[in-house]
């Protein structure tokens, strides 16, 4: 039996067993039933471990248990009305994840996540691109995000489809094996060459619990490279910037630590330039995960992937360019 129908058992208010498979080995009990009982509060899910009420191969589980292929885990009954949760994903979201999709293999999946969606549901939203794809793709029931994006950040998202593969692409983002590079568009005239931005990021929670971060020597460290790509002027930069590490608000904390704040940006950006570049069409952060590249695990094959930008930031670009292009020809006519 797979693991929704014996969950599916034990909502209906029965006893239930499931069988660890190989993608389970070496994941915790507690992360293993929030899981499979996916709409099943984590709160509830604590406690049933607390009591003693879940059981592997017969003996009581505690939460930090790692499951072994093979284990028999027994489940005890859940109240219908303790699984209430969300409804599923809409339509319309669901389709606008599947349309984004831009590779997929068995154990790959990359999303071109649209500016606006968030990776996963929390914080007031319901539903992100995870809980899109599962509700969209109910056969791949081990489908887990391998990194995360910020919601207003576009760009190539990598997904882990089995247990195993994930666990290798987590050990290579520990390892700092895995190349990820992002366009950003700046605020002014970036004068400091190809810079590396090796500061220690520390994050705050303030009232309402809304996330600040910032430059800290207690925090924790963070390694990202700016490289100027184009300029227009006085008024913005074109960025590559490559990551080390994947700490929150990462590239707009270290722009901004930098006197270049991500355009658009409204959390750590300037906001008289945000209101001048919405002359040029710009409605949201200008920040783009543009490839991703590793070294696929156990062969010698390089897998890359490119994102291209979306209409909207590309006409963006194309604004800034004519307006460079007209001051340039008005300064040669003065001559």
């Amino acid at each position: 039996m797979s693991h929704s129908e014996n969950a599916d058992t034990g909502k209906r208010g029965s006893v239930s067993y499931v069988d660890a498979r190989e993608g389970d080995a070496g994941q915790r009990i507690d992360n293993f039933l929030i899981r499979v009982l996916k709409d099943v509060p984590k709160s509830r899910v604590y406690r049933l471990l607390r009591k003693g009420e879940v059981r592997v191969n017969g003996r009581r589980a505690k939460p930090e248990q790692r499951l072994a292929e093979g284990d028999r885990v027994r489940i005890p009954p859940v109240q219908a009305q303790e699984t209430k949760g969300p409804p599923p994903a809409s339509r319309s979201l669901q389709q606008l994840i599947a349309q984004s999709i831009i590779y997929e293999d068995r154990d790959l999946l990359v999303v071109n996540k649209p500016a606006g969606v968030a990776v996963h549901g929390g914080s007031g939203l319901a539903h992100g691109v995870i809980e899109a794809l599962r509700a969209a793709r109910p056969e791949l029931d081990e489908l887990e995000l391998v990194h995360r994006l910020d919601r207003e950040t576009s760009g190539c998202l990598l997904l882990a489809k089995r247990r195993p593969v994930l666990r290798e692409l987590h050990a290579m983002l520990r390892e700092r094996e895995m190349d990820k590079q992002y366009l950003a568009l700046v605020a002014g005239h970036w004068s400091l060459g190809k810079k590396k931005m090796d500061m220690p990021l520390k994050t705050n929670l303030k009232q309402g619990g809304e996330r600040m971060v910032r430059v800290h020597p207690d925090g924790q460290p963070s390694l990202s490279l700016f490289k100027p790509v184009q300029f227009f002027g006085r008024t913005a930069t074109l960025m590559e910037v490559s990551i080390g590490t994947g700490r929150t608000h990462q590239i707009r904390v270290h722009a901004a630590h930098a006197g270049h704040p991500i355009a658009g940006d409204d959390k750590y950006g300037d906001r008289e330039v945000n209101e001048k570049l919405q002359a040029f069409g710009l409605r949201r952060m200008f920040l783009h995960a543009q490839s991703l590249s590793f070294k696929r695990p156990h062969t010698d094959e390089i897998f890359s992937i490119n994102a291209p930008l979306d209409d909207e930031l590309r006409a963006v670009i194309d604004a800034l360019e004519e307006r460079a292009t007209r001051k340039s020809a008005g300064s040669k006519t003065r001559r």
